[in-house]
């Protein structure tokens, strides 16, 4: 079988069920694991993903208010790539490749590839598309193997801080403007032994206004950008001037605000946001739940 991912988090799930063989075309963001960087890229995108996020913002919402895609696909490439099997999503036009943006490129192949479309919105359902694509690919006992493992690593650290007091809790997606972190992530903060003030889950992130964060008393503030690492994420949050109304903050009182590597471990919808549970669980309570991952996946700040 030949595979095209348009999704970093596919990339992931199929190299996790040893299909990275298998996968002969990517996007420019499938960087997990290193391997994946190697293969071909079908997917280049329309904004400057290096630009200041007030400037990413309205690149974007420039092209979606036109109708326009932020993504372009290579038709050509993927023509010669001759895949069995797209596996895109249908989730967030802002965040990876839609169907909608591969339908053109399609329209030219004479024998049509199958074309996986997956819209997770909790963790359940990122469990669940791990056995779609395994059911897919023909990895059906790997992948039920995986998702199970998941799961249970999950379960191990809502069972730790099970008896843990629950610190409010804000994950800012973005910081210019301010977006509040959704879909699956309000589940995770819950899952580690938190409670999310604003966060709503298996709902999309939506923007905040200073004033409506000033006033949710939040005892810790995760600083998650979407598609950032937490070296990038600290750097745009130490350019930001907080407003005044934020002093009153506990967060901000006492110190307890963190960075973290969001690509990795809360953006993509894959096998490590289990890892982010944990990583989460250390931030809330690291008397209890000792460091499950690299101490580059966080900054203090």
């Amino acid at each position: 079988m030949r595979i095209c991912s348009l999704l970093p988090s596919a990339t992931e799930i199929l190299f996790a069920l040893g299909l990275g063989d298998a996968l002969v075309g990517v996007t420019h963001e499938c960087d997990f694991p290193a391997e994946a960087a190697k293969k071909p890229q079908l997917i280049r995108p329309r904004v400057d993903p290096q630009a200041p996020p007030a400037m990413i913002d309205r690149q974007v919402t420039e092209l979606l208010s036109h109708g326009e895609s932020i993504y372009s696909v290579d038709a050509g490439l993927l023509a010669s790539l001759a895949p069995d099997l797209i596996i895109t999503q249908d989730l967030c036009h802002v965040c990876a490749a839609s169907p909608d943006d591969l339908a053109t490129a399609l329209a030219g192949f004479s024998k049509r590839p199958k074309v996986l479309s997956l819209t997770p919105h909790s963790l359940a359902d990122v469990w669940d598309d791990i056995r779609k694509i395994g059911e897919a690919t023909g990895r059906r006992r790997d992948a039920q193997g995986l998702a199970i493992a998941l799961q249970q690593k999950v379960a191990a650290v809502e069972m730790r801080v099970a008896k843990a007091p629950r610190p409010r809790v804000l994950c800012l997606e973005w910081m210019d403007p301010f977006y509040i972190a959704g879909h699956w992530v309000p589940e995770m903060v819950v899952k580690a032994g938190g409670e999310d003030v604003l966060g709503r889950a298996g709902e999309r992130s939506f923007r905040a206004t200073a004033e409506q964060i000033a006033e949710t008393a939040v005892e810790i503030i995760i600083v998650m950008p979407c598609g950032y690492g937490s070296r990038r994420a600290a750097a745009e949050f130490s350019l930001r001037n907080l407003p005044s109304n934020w002093d009153r903050l506990p967060a901000i009182r006492d110190g307890r605000i963190f960075a973290v590597d969001a690509n990795s471990y809360f953006s993509r919808p894959g096998p490590r946001l289990a890892d982010g549970v944990g990583l989460l669980a250390h931030l809330f309570h690291p008397q209890i739940v000792p460091l499950n991952v690299s101490s580059e996946a966080f900054q203090k700040l």
